[in-house]
């Protein structure tokens, strides 16, 4: 039996873990994704459940709820606060887009132990698509929020925008809390 040097996971005879897709054998590898001839899903966690991934998103509003009540107390003592307020919320909603991007997952998601990859590649999709992601979860909005409800019966469970932007949420080995990734 091998282990994660990455994520400490038990693995039985795997090039790849399971988990979070480092090498597991030999020592020296260099940390490479494996090509897939499937959804690589399968070869570096299993899809996410809805319920997790929506506890995730919740632990992200409560930082912008958080911010929010903090501006709505200034904004009593002058109203343009209102208008700053608007810009630090989009600001907190697009640094998580960007980390999404960049790393993978918000500090929301990293509590849960949860990762957005692209579907190809089983990498993280850049800062810049990440961001462009989380303009495509507006079609989850348009139609009733029902985008964000695909995950319970679709196969990969994606959203729409996921299904837009070729991206899977798995799952992985929960991480502290963080604003920042590490």
């Amino acid at each position: 039996m091998a282990f994660c040097p990455q994520c400490g996971a038990a693995d039985q005879d795997a090039t790849f873990c399971a988990n979070c897709g480092a090498p597991v054998n030999g020592a020296n590898s260099v940390p490479v994704a494996p090509a897939y001839t499937q959804a690589p899903a399968a070869a570096v966690g299993q899809y996410a459940d809805w319920g997790v991934r929506f506890v995730g998103y919740l632990i992200d509003s409560l930082l912008v709820v958080a911010v929010n009540i903090v501006f709505s107390i200034l904004s009593r003592i002058s109203s343009g606060f209102g208008l700053l307020q608007l810009l630090v919320d989009l600001g907190i909603w697009g640094w998580f887009a960007i980390q999404v991007g960049a790393t993978g997952a918000s500090p929301g998601m990293r509590v849960m132990g949860l990762k957005c990859i692209n579907e190809q590649t089983g990498q993280p999709i850049g800062a810049g698509l990440g961001v462009v992601r989380a303009i495509a979860h507006v079609v989850d909005f348009i139609i009733c929020d029902i985008g964000f409800l695909f995950p319970l019966w679709d196969e990969k469970r994606q959203t729409l925008a996921d299904k837009i932007m070729s991206t899977v949420v798995i799952t992985v080995p929960k991480k502290p809390f963080s604003i920042q990734p590490k």
